[in-house]
């Protein structure tokens, strides 16, 4: 029994040891930028973690940056029209672009570019989850409410969206 503990133990590290990474930085820079778009501070966690040294990655993002490969505007315009495909909120998204580190000028302008209506976004949000309207039952409208909230709509969005459920 003890022998196949250390057995087990030594498959172990054997078959979880980090490996040097078979490709240059830029190959793998541009091998996962091929795959989908990703922030400019994704693609350098990503690198890192694969284990290269961090010359290596700045090299790697400067010229991903300089064949415009990596773009954080284009990347913050996708992002967005991915929140609102899911029927997110300008706060959701902007706290999701916020986590990857993605600059607030950036956002702001990708924002401006992307022209949302979040009223009408809100109100076809509620309209699909809650198909009897607003609720008249207290407990129940605050369920709409939060449900919204944590979609990322404001108090106002919200109000709009619940109220124009409820006139047919």
């Amino acid at each position: 029994m003890q022998g196949f503990v250390v057995s087990a133990l030594v498959y172990r590290e054997i078959m979880f040891q980090r490996k040097p990474p078979s490709l240059s930085a830029k190959e793998a820079a541009i091998q996962l930028l091929s795959r989908r778009d990703h922030g400019e501070y994704e693609l350098y966690q990503k690198l890192a973690l694969k284990g290269y040294e961090e010359s290596e990655v700045e090299a790697a993002l400067d010229f991903c940056r300089d064949c415009r490969y990596l773009d954080d505007l284009r990347f913050a315009k996708s992002q967005i029209r991915q929140h609102v495909y899911k029927g997110h909120g300008e706060r959701r998204i902007r706290q999701e672009l916020n986590q990857k580190r993605v600059s607030d000028s950036i956002v702001d302008e990708a924002m401006l570019e992307e022209e949302v209506d979040w009223f009408e976004l809100a109100k076809s949000t509620a309209a699909k989850k809650f198909r009897h309207g607003k609720s008249q039952d207290p407990k129940e409208y605050a369920k709409q409410v939060r449900f919204l909230q944590y979609r990322g709509y404001t108090f106002e969005q919200i109000s709009y969206a619940l109220n124009a459920a409820e006139t047919p």
